[in-house]
């Protein structure tokens, strides 16, 4: 169960003044209990202990310049407020969430423990997704940054309204945080394909736009995780998907399994084909060909979903916008092996 943060302190306030003045034999007068909504609903701020998720501990600190990227989902639980569940964040804090898909970028309070799933950071109310613009049935890539808004801000959440939008993230900046997201997702670490051609007035000012703006930012945002041991292991798996496979691709059976049984119609040798994703796993890449109506192809330590083949462009279109809807936002076409 999820104990917000808000009633905890009240409430045994509420008994330890009740036992005194039972245990005097005296009247006592009794105070009120803190306005919920008021400043005082803020401090003390709870910690808490570390606890386990599959194996994986978290340990909740006091932060005060946490910034990272990873996932969000969207709580089933209704409510008004725009509010968040976080691992480790101290309840309640205050986060900026943007969208690394629009660049929309919210203030939510950090009032619950979760999501318990080590494949999540952070869990938004229906009021904050509706607000961030996010669809609450796809994974969302999102940065969330812990901030110290001014009290005006900070009383419009406790009350359950909405405080004002941030400036929108940049497309530039937004892209520097993916790559840092695929980093620490090597089942997604594919890029899209380099355009053969670039415009050199657009790659000039894009240049300027990243030195100028999106560098200092990026390295700022990235550098605290850069040399932990997890981002290593991520970063060096990466790699060596990157490099040539050792024997041809094997074609996998999306029904089946059985690399034996794969027919040539599901591991196309010529036209088009939807690269959807990589995983790490193949029972993972399975269940996802399986729903998108795909196959699967071996290469290195990766497993990869594609869909066709096709000999039309516009079915090929077609089946693109199918997987970018089902979540598969770098989804790509490219030429069948």
């Amino acid at each position: 169960m999820r104990l917000s943060a808000d009633h905890v302190l009240p409430l045994a306030a509420l008994v330890f003044l009740n036992g005194c003045m039972l245990g005097g034999g005296s009247r006592a007068s009794v105070a009120p209990p803190p306005d919920p909504t008021g400043p005082a609903a803020d401090y003390p701020m709870v910690i808490g202990e570390p606890f386990t998720i599959d194996g994986k501990t978290y340990r909740p600190e006091d932060k005060l310049n946490y910034d990272a990227v990873g996932y969000a989902e969207v709580s089933q639980d209704a409510g008004d407020k725009v509010s968040a569940a976080h691992k480790t964040l101290p309840l309640p804090s205050y986060v900026e969430v943007t969208s690394l898909e629009s660049g929309r970028t919210i203030l939510a309070r950090v009032e619950e423990r979760g999501p318990m799933s080590n494949d999540t950071l952070l869990e938004l109310s229906g009021a904050a997704a509706d607000q961030l613009g996010i669809n609450a049935a796809m994974r969302n890539a999102v940065r969330v940054r812990r901030v110290n808004p001014p009290e005006l801000e900070r009383a419009l959440l406790r009350r359950g309204e909405r405080a004002p939008e941030r400036m929108a993230t940049p497309k530039p900046l937004r892209e520097v945080l993916m790559r840092k997201l695929r980093e620490q997702e090597p089942q997604v670490a594919e890029r899209l394909d380099t355009p053969k051609s670039v415009d050199p007035d657009a790659a000039a000012t894009f240049g300027e736009a990243f030195r100028s703006e999106v560098a200092p930012l990026a390295t700022a945002s990235v550098a605290a995780s850069e040399d932990s041991p997890e981002t290593k292991a991520e970063v060096h798996a990466v790699a060596e998907a990157a490099e040539p496979a050792l024997k041809p691709d094997e074609p996998i059976d999306a029904g089946t399994g059985n690399v034996a049984e794969a027919s040539e119609q599901q591991a196309p040798v010529d036209g088009l084909v939807v690269q959807a994703a990589a995983f790490s796993t193949e029972e993972r890449a399975m269940k996802a060909a399986s729903a998108l109506g795909g196959f699967v192809r071996h290469s290195g330590r990766f497993w990869h979903l594609r869909i066709g083949p096709f000999a039309d462009p516009k079915e090929a279109d077609t089946a693109l916008a199918k997987a970018r809807s089902a979540g598969y936002t770098d989804a790509r076409i490219q030429r069948a092996d």
